[in-house]
């Protein structure tokens, strides 16, 4: 399903070929293979137990693979991890640090053990960890943690760094500025695997998406191609309280009209909206809360685990 070009070899910072992980009888990751582009920001995403979390794993040498090939930055993480660990940043889902080890502390000692570290003075203030500096680890709020993680993975400037669930436990306004943090990391050259399950982070900041379910590669394109190729369906909205208005169907598109009082709601594909709205005013209508909903990425994945399940 995946039917994308393969990312020219030169260009690779991350090259998985076949990659297989088995725990007995269950195949957590069965036959894996994708590309990613250097400077790419590329996301991984899929229901609890897909292979997400294995899969990246297996990529920083944190699990050996059972099968396949990995290349990550031209190293084996089976085998190279120690020459890769200085090259690479890591954010995984369960981290922890000792209780009574204060913010700055944890942030100097990573930087110390890095031969390219960044001023971790930097990154305090860029993930929003000023007034909290001289905290210990153990007084820390759930998504202060999760920012101090993301900055131990940028500490040593990595040329690629794996974060995985990066967000979780931030509020709304702090998950938007991890984001535009993560668009700045991407400026300066470096390549970011991201492994999420919100739909709207992936869509808002990858610039190709692996959707992974029981262990395989679903799908693997762009947001817009993703939602294109499975959730291409628009709605428009609107209230007329006048007659019937059955030559909306006949709308560039258009594939179905239902009128529910005076609300009526157009499905069907492509700008929508923009048919909709000409043939309205064409016809002397012009209503006031005339608007569209577009198909999107959420929508998508669910569309492709129920693909996934039918062909099973």
């Amino acid at each position: 399903m995946a039917g994308e070009p393969a990312t020219p070899a030169g260009d690779r910072a991350v090259d998985v070929d076949g990659l297989t992980k088995v725990y007995g009888s269950l195949r957590a990751v069965d036959g894996v293979s994708f590309q990613v582009g250097t400077g790419e920001i590329f996301g991984i995403i899929g229901a609890n137990g897909s292979g997400k979390t294995t899969t990246v794993e297996c990529l920083q040498g944190l699990r050996q693979r059972d099968g396949g090939a990995v290349s990550v930055l031209g190293l084996d993480p089976g085998i190279q991890r120690d020459a890769l660990r200085h090259r690479i940043g890591s954010q995984l889902q369960e981290s922890a640090l000792p209780e009574r080890l204060k913010v700055w502390e944890a942030l100097d000692l990573f930087a110390a053990l890095s031969p390219r570290a960044r001023d971790w003075r930097q990154l305090v203030e860029e993930w929003g960890l000023s007034e909290k500096r001289g905290t210990a680890f153990s007084d820390l709020s759930g998504g202060q943690r999760q920012r101090l993680f993301v900055a131990l993975a940028l500490v040593n400037d990595p040329e690629v760094v794996f974060l995985d669930e990066m967000t979780t436990g931030l509020d709304p306004s702090a998950r938007h500025a991890a984001w535009d943090l993560v668009r700045q990391v991407r400026e300066r050259g470096t390549t970011v695997v991201l492994v999420t399950h919100f739909m709207d982070e992936a869509e808002a900041l990858c610039d190709r998406i692996a959707v992974f379910e029981s262990g395989q590669i679903a799908a693997i394109d762009s947001a817009p191609a993703l939602v294109s190729r499975f959730a291409d369906q628009s709605v428009v909205h609107f209230s007329h309280a006048g007659e019937d208005l059955p030559w909306l169907a006949d709308c560039p598109g258009a594939q179905s009209v239902a009128r529910h009082g005076t609300h009526y709601t157009v499905s069907g594909d492509g700008p929508l909206l923009a048919y909709v709205g000409a043939a309205l005013v064409a016809h002397g209508i012009a209503p006031l809360d005339l608007r569209g909903e577009r198909a999107t990425l959420e929508q998508a994945f669910l569309r492709i685990a129920e693909h996934k399940a039918g062909a099973a």
